[in-house]
């Protein structure tokens, strides 16, 4: 049954908001275990760092934290979640890991959580709902009004290819490395409603394409939209859905300043929005970043040019500084600068990889590097 859209919710410009899609495996060979219903059936915490709650499989929870104006609330709400888990992690004999694939599991073992929506999700889109056994880090950006929020969601799309670049950690599939640096959106792009926002001059135009599209059938609700970035009205939200999951959640944090220090910059200088010409590149820019990230060459269609996604991203965090700085989140930007230089989370496993030369070893210590604090890695 459809959902009326509703209004969009009164939110806090520039507030955040972090999701967190996280992998459960077994400690005795790393593989993704079914513990989830177990897990959260046993849980002893009181909510004060955000939720805890299961996801499409009975392999994965999410976690999200609480509504934060700063970048440093983000992160104190997630190294609260963090030792939660750990806690409880341990209870059960559970390992619980960052990463947008898990390395070597086989999607036909899966099992989907109970729960109404999660069977609808099976029934509609069948094998595709198990091999969404996938991971990413989702950035809630509040706004003011719905028009902004219309208005972020096409701006914010021309630096999907910055995100996923940042956030890369999914170089391996069914224990085979892909040659990607993110393979977890070719599960999401399998999803008919995968991509961009079309083009829409406001608030009132995206209510009549969403009725539209539930007019034909097509959306029932909100969450049926799995755009690279999307409003979310009850939250009064804009919500960027293209990063995996990072392996420390301190990167995590990062990636909310990118966001939230992107669009204060955005607001403020407020560039003329190039939707046309960006549809036609927007397919392949993303593919180019999943595919090379920080080497990725990366379509600009206004210049009619190609340049290298680093350097592009380099330039980006440089011109975000003054933003950063006022939204006082500048150490958590700078933090990216690493990044790019070192390929991040991708590189790092596939450096695993090649030291342990097995992926039970690696899934092992990145398994380790979610759950222990910052200084060890």
């Amino acid at each position: 049954m459809s959902k009326p859209l509703g209004d969009f919710t009164h939110s806090a410009a520039l507030s955040l908001g972090v999701e967190l899609e996280l992998q459960l495996v077994s400690r005795r060979d790393f593989d993704l275990t079914r513990a989830a219903t177990d897990l959260l059936g046993g849980l002893d915490y009181d909510g004060r760092f955000g939720e805890i709650k299961l996801e499409i499989t009975e392999s994965m929870i999410e976690v999200s934290t609480q509504p934060q104006a700063t970048v440093n609330g983000i992160a104190s709400d997630l190294a609260g979640l963090r030792d939660t888990l750990r806690t409880h992690a341990e209870r059960n004999n559970i390992g619980i890991c960052g990463g947008g694939t898990h390395a070597f599991h086989h999607w036909p073992e899966r099992r989907i959580c109970p729960g109404e929506r999660f069977d609808e999700l099976y029934q509609r889109y069948g094998y595709l709902a198990k091999q969404f056994t996938v991971f990413g880090q989702h950035i809630h950006v509040g706004c003011e009004s719905a028009d902004d929020a219309i208005w972020l969601t096409q701006a914010l799309g021309v630096y999907v290819p910055a995100f996923i670049a940042l956030s890369a950690s999914s170089p391996y599939v069914d224990g085979v490395d892909t040659l990607f640096q993110s393979a977890r959106l070719n599960a999401v792009s399998a999803f008919p409603l995968s991509g961009q926002c079309p083009p829409l001059d406001d608030w009132a135009a995206f209510v009549r394409h969403f009725e539209f599209l539930q007019a034909c059938g097509i959306a029932s609700s909100i969450k049926d939209l799995y755009w690279d970035v999307r409003p979310k009205p009850e939250f009064g939200t804009v919500e960027i859905r293209v990063c995996d999951t990072p392996l420390a959640i301190e990167q995590a944090a990062s990636l909310a300043a990118l966001a939230q220090s992107l669009t204060r910059w955005l607001l403020r200088t407020r560039p003329e929005l190039q939707t046309a010409s960006q549809a036609h590149v927007a397919r392949y820019n993303k593919f180019q970043a999943c595919r090379y990230g920080m080497a990725a060459q990366i379509s600009d269609p206004v210049a009619r040019c190609c340049r290298p996604l680093g350097v592009s991203i380099g330039e980006l965090l440089e011109t975000l500084t003054e933003d950063a700085r006022a939204l006082d989140c500048e150490h958590w930007l700078k933090a990216l600068h690493t990044i790019v230089a070192t390929g991040g989370d991708a590189s790092w496993l596939r450096q695993r990889q090649e030291y342990f030369g097995n992926l039970n070893d690696v899934v092992c210590e990145a398994s380790g590097r979610l759950l222990s604090t910052p200084d060890k890695y």
